[in-house]
C-alpha cells in the first residue's frame, strides 16, 4: 500500500498520455448513433405531446407561440450549459481512471441522467420556483413575468459559460439561486415603499443551507470512506494513480462504473429539475389554457377536492373572530403574502377563497373543463391560497389543532397536484439538453477534478470514495426536495479524499473554486437584477 510520501506525482509523460487521450477522444460511432436515436425519438415525442397540448387552445395568436419558443429555447440553453458543468463532474472520475472510454462514459451518463430526470418528483423544481417573489409568479403572463424568467435564465447562462471557459467546476444551482435573488431584490427596489417582500428569505435560508452543508458532507464523508478503504482493502493497486491508459482492477472498475451511473442518476433527479419549474412558469405565462392547471385530474378527483375544500372551510371557521369585517378576498391575501403581517381578516378571506375555488372547479366538472379565460385566474387563486396556508401559522396567524392541520395538509396536497405538475415532455426536453451539454463540454472539468484539486493525482480508491459519497448525498437531498450542487459535492468529496490521504491540496485550484463559489451568488444576482430592470423597461 502506498504511503502519502510515496504517492505517485503526475509525470510529464502520464499527463501527456491523458491529455492526448482526451483530445483525440470522440464520442464513437456506436455511442453517437445511440444518442442520435434517443435524441430523434425524444424530439418526436416532445413534438407530439406539445401538439396535443396546444390543440385544446381555441384561439391561436402567433406572438405568444414565438415568445414561448424563444423562452423555452433559453430555458433549455441553461440546462445545456448545466451539462457542461455538473453532468461533466459525474463522468470525471470514471474517465480519469480509465474505467470507461470517454465516449462510452458520456453516453452512459447521459442515459442515467435521462432516467433520473424522468423519475424525478418535481419537488426540487418547485423549491427553486418558491424563491421567486409571489407577486411575479402571479403575474406570469404579464411583461414583468416574462422579464423575470428571461433575466434570471440569461444571467445564469452567461455566468456558467464564463466559469466553464475557465475550467472551474462552478455550481449551476448556486448560479440559478443567485439569479433568482437578483430578480427578487431588483423587483423590491423597483416597487419602492409598496411593502412587497421581493424575496422569501425563509426559503432562501433553507436552500442556501443545503448548498453550504452538502459540500461539507461530501468532504468529511469521502474522507471517512477513503480511510475505510485503506483500513479494509489490502490491494495496493487501489492506492495507485492511473498508469497510461490501463484500467483499474476489475472489481474497482465495476464499482466506479456503478457509482458513475449512480451520480448521473442522482444528478438527473436533482440538478435536472432546476429548469423544469422555470419552464412551467413560461408555459403557464404564454399558454395558460393548456398548462395553467393539471388537466390529468379528472371528475372523480375534482369531486374529492370539493369534499376536502368543504372540510377546510369548516376548519377555518374555528379561527375566525366574531365581527371580523369582510374585505375583498384576493387583495387581502395578496397583501398578506407580500407583507407577511397577519390580520384577522386574512382567515375570513382565506375561507371565502377556498369556497370560491371549490365552486369554480366543481361547476365545470374537471380542471380541463375550466373555460379558457379562467384557467390562469383559477391557478393564481390556488397558488395564492397555498401560499397563505403555508405562511399563516409562521406570521402570527392562528395555531391550528392537530385534526384541523391534517385536513389542511390534505387540501394543500390537492392544490399542489393541480398547479405544481411537470408534463413528461418537459422532463424529456431537459434530459436531452443535459445530455447534449455533457457530450460537448466534459473535457475541461475532467482535468480539473482529476489533477488540479490534489497535489498528487487521484487514485482509484479516491475516485470510488468520492463518487460513493456524492451519489448518496445528492440522492438524499433529492428525497427531501432540496437543491444541491453536484459540482460542489463531488469536488469537495475529491478534496476530502486528498486531505484524508495527507497528499495535500493544490492551493491555486482550491482558491479559484472557492472564489468562484463566493462570487457566484452576488455576481449572478447583480447581473440578473440589471437584466430584469432592462427587460422590464422594454416590456412596459
Amino acid at each position: 500500500m502506498a504511503t502519502p510520501a510515496t504517492l505517485p506525482q503526475p509525470s510529464i509523460l502520464e499527463e501527456t498520455i491523458l491529455e492526448n487521450k482526451l483530445k483525440k477522444s470522440s464520442h464513437g460511432k456506436i455511442g453517437l448513433g445511440l444518442f442520435s436515436l434517443i435524441l430523434a425519438g425524444g424530439l418526436i415525442y416532445i413534438a407530439t405531446q406539445v401538439w396535443g397540448d396546444l390543440s385544446v387552445v381555441p384561439s391561436v395568436h402567433l406572438f405568444p407561440y414565438l415568445l414561448l419558443g424563444l423562452a423555452l429555447l433559453i430555458a433549455l440553453g441553461f440546462e445545456f450549459v448545466n451539462g457542461f458543468h455538473d453532468t461533466a463532474n459525474a463522468v470525471a472520475t470514471v474517465i480519469y481512471t480509465h474505467s470507461l472510454e470517454p465516449h462510452v462514459a458520456v453516453v452512459y451518463s447521459g442515459i442515467l441522467n435521462f432516467v433520473g430526470v424522468l423519475l424525478s418528483s418535481g419537488a426540487v423544481a418547485w423549491a427553486i420556483v418558491s424563491l421567486l417573489p409571489v407577486e411575479l409568479i402571479l403575474k406570469g403572463n404579464s411583461g414583468s413575468g416574462f422579464a423575470m424568467v428571461f433575466a434570471l435564465l440569461v444571467a445564469a447562462i452567461l455566468w456558467n459559460l464564463g466559469t466553464w471557459y475557465r475550467g472551474l467546476p462552478v455550481s449551476s444551482s448556486h448560479t440559478m439561486i443567485g439569479s433568482i435573488l437578483g430578480v427578487g431584490l431588483a423587483y423590491q427596489l423597483m416597487q419602492g415603499s409598496s411593502g412587497v417582500s421581493g424575496v422569501d428569505w425563509e426559503q432562501v435560508k433553507k436552500v442556501i443551507a443545503a448548498l453550504c452543508i452538502s459540500p461539507l458532507v461530501g468532504f468529511v464523508g469521502a474522507g471517512v470512506v477513503f480511510l475505510l478503504f485503506k483500513l479494509l482493502a489490502r490491494d495496493p493497486r487501489l492506492f495507485e494513480a492511473p498508469k497510461g491508459t490501463e484500467p483499474p482492477p476489475f472489481y474497482i472498475r465495476c464499482l466506479m462504473i456503478l457509482t458513475c451511473g449512480g451520480v448521473s442518476y442522482a444528478h438527473g433527479q436533482n440538478d435536472g429539475q432546476k429548469g423544469m419549474g422555470l419552464m412551467m412558469l413560461i408555459l403557464v405565462g404564454t399558454v395558460p389554457t393548456a398548462y395553467a392547471l393539471n388537466h390529468t385530474l379528472g371528475a372523480s378527483q375534482v369531486q374529492a377536492f370539493a369534499v376536502v375544500s368543504t372540510q377546510v372551510a369548516g376548519a377555518l371557521d374555528h379561527y375566525i373572530k366574531p365581527g371580523t369585517a369582510v374585505q375583498p378576498t384576493e387583495p387581502e391575501l395578496e397583501n398578506f403574502v407580500s407583507s407577511k403581517k397577519y390580520e384577522p381578516g386574512v382567515t375570513l378571506a382565506l375561507q371565502q377563497m377556498v369556497l370560491d375555488i371549490r365552486n369554480e372547479t366543481t361547476q365545470y366538472g374537471s380542471l380541463q373543463g375550466v373555460p379558457e379565460g379562467m384557467q390562469a385566474n383559477v391557478r393564481n387563486q390556488m397558488y395564492l391560497t397555498n401560499e397563505t396556508l403555508r405562511l399563516m401559522a409562521k406570521s402570527g396567524g392562528p395555531q391550528m389543532s392537530a385534526s384541523d392541520a391534517k385536513i389542511v395538509a390534505n387540501y394543500t396536497w390537492f392544490l399542489d397536484k393541480s398547479t405544481k405538475f411537470i408534463p413528461s415532455w418537459v422532463k424529456v426536453a431537459v434530459a436531452l439538453a443535459l445530455g447534449l451539454g455533457t457530450m460537448i463540454g466534459w473535457k475541461r472539468i475532467v482535468i480539473t477534478v482529476g489533477e488540479k484539486i490534489g497535489k498528487a493525482r487521484m487514485t482509484y480508491a479516491q475516485g470510488a470514495s468520492a463518487q460513493l459519497v456524492a451519489m448518496a448525498t445528492i440522492l438524499a437531498a433529492g428525497t427531501f426536495g432540496l437543491p444541491v450542487s453536484t459540482t460542489h459535492v463531488l469536488s469537495s468529496s475529491v478534496a476530502g479524499t486528498m486531505a484524508a490521504n495527507r497528499s495535500g491540496l493544490q492551493g491555486a485550484t482550491i482558491r479559484n473554486i472557492t472564489s468562484a463559489w463566493v462570487f457566484t451568488l452576488p455576481a449572478a444576482a447583480l447581473l440578473s437584477g440589471l437584466l430584469f430592470w432592462l427587460f422590464n423597461s422594454i416590456a412596459r
